[in-house]
């Protein structure tokens, strides 16, 4: 019987993130600063702007944690925003797939899109490689689970065909725009469509890889500087600390 670890913050995954130059999901436009009046003293103008990043920074930490989920404000606040949230997608089937329906399994968990050229097919071929070592070495069931950053162009059977070419026990989900958005800021993936060009274009994202215990909730984040080996080798000493 597992017993459930700490709760997954972001910071790691925002140092990744960072690695690669990646900026957060959705970003809107950086308030104009208004004149400041000439009679102010400049330690008043410190002190004053201080507090203001202060209280931006408190707010916003605040806005990244996630409705319903536990953890108090001060510690979520110092640890990073928490990782994780319901969401409502279909699998390759058409089917309605939820949060609660991947309750009780191991699940690894990655974002990417079909037509990605290079850095996607190797992150699934490497999800693929991770779960045969752990099912063949370790004797450990792992749900892989792909979910699609680009719906427009990923249909369930796309998916479906897509996937079968590394593994048909990958979980293929995709849905609305509205509905991969939405899950995509619950687990702060970054993406975004660049090099449009008529209806081809790429999709830049920050290729995360997350590992979710059976409370569906988020235990580690890999980047993709790891081999299938070593993402095999790091999900059994997380599995392994959850039995202690």
């Amino acid at each position: 019987m597992f017993i459930t670890p700490k709760r997954f913050h972001s910071a790691s995954c925002m140092r990744s993130a960072r690695k690669t130059n990646d900026q957060p999901l959705l970003t809107g436009p950086s308030p104009t600063p208004k004149s400041w009046n000439p009679y102010i003293s400049p330690g008043a103008l410190l002190g004053g702007f201080g507090g203001l990043i202060l209280f931006l920074h408190y707010n916003d930490e605040r806005r990244a944690i996630p409705k319903g989920q536990g953890e108090k404000f001060e510690r979520s606040a110092i640890q990073g925003p928490i990782i994780g949230g319901p969401f409502s997608l279909i699998d390759i089937e058409g089917r309605v797939v939820t949060e609660r329906n991947l309750r009780g399994n191991w699940v690894l968990l990655y974002f990417g899109y079909t037509s990605s050229p290079d850095v996607g097919p190797a992150e699934v071929q490497k999800m693929a490689k991770a779960i045969d070592i752990l099912g063949s070495k370790q004797d450990l069931k792992i749900l892989p689970v792909f979910v699609t950053i680009d719906p427009q162009r990923d249909t369930p059977s796309q998916l479906r065909a897509y996937l079968k070419e590394f593994d048909p026990r990958i979980m293929g989900l995709t849905g609305p725009v509205t509905a991969v958005r939405q899950m995509a800021q619950e687990y702060r993936v970054y993406f975004k469509k660049v090099d449009e060009e008529g209806d081809d274009y790429l999709v830049e994202s920050s290729h995360n890889m997350y590992l979710v215990n059976p409370k569906m909730e988020v235990v580690r984040c890999f980047g993709v500087e790891y081999s299938g080996e070593e993402l095999a080798n790091a999900i059994v000493k997380e599995l392994k600390k959850a039995e202690t």
